[in-house]
């Protein structure tokens, strides 16, 4: 892919827990720089799951629950659960 100009906040990704065996090879510690342009390497089903707060985050939105520039979430996977917490770099 062509490298593109950063548009908005940088938006990190850091593994925060895995529950039995994920598949795609994210482990505890893996730090993961997102965007809507890139997936920065995380598993497509969970970067699926995460698209739309990712876009808030990098756009300088929020949502009436949080107001932070912090959030935390969990892939789809129930069995082989994945937590990321993403941070909002200004």
């Amino acid at each position: 892919m062509a490298e593109r100009m950063q548009i908005g906040y940088r938006v990190v990704g850091t593994i925060k827990e895995v529950k039995g065996s994920c598949s795609a090879g994210h482990r505890v510690g893996d730090r993961i720089e997102l965007s809507g342009h890139s997936s920065g390497g995380l598993c497509g089903f969970f970067y699926h799951d995460i698209f739309p707060y990712l876009n808030t985050m990098q756009f300088g939105g929020k949502y009436p629950w949080w107001d932070q520039d912090v959030l935390e979430l969990e892939c789809p996977d129930r069995y082989n659960t994945v937590s990321i917490r993403l941070e909002r770099k200004k």
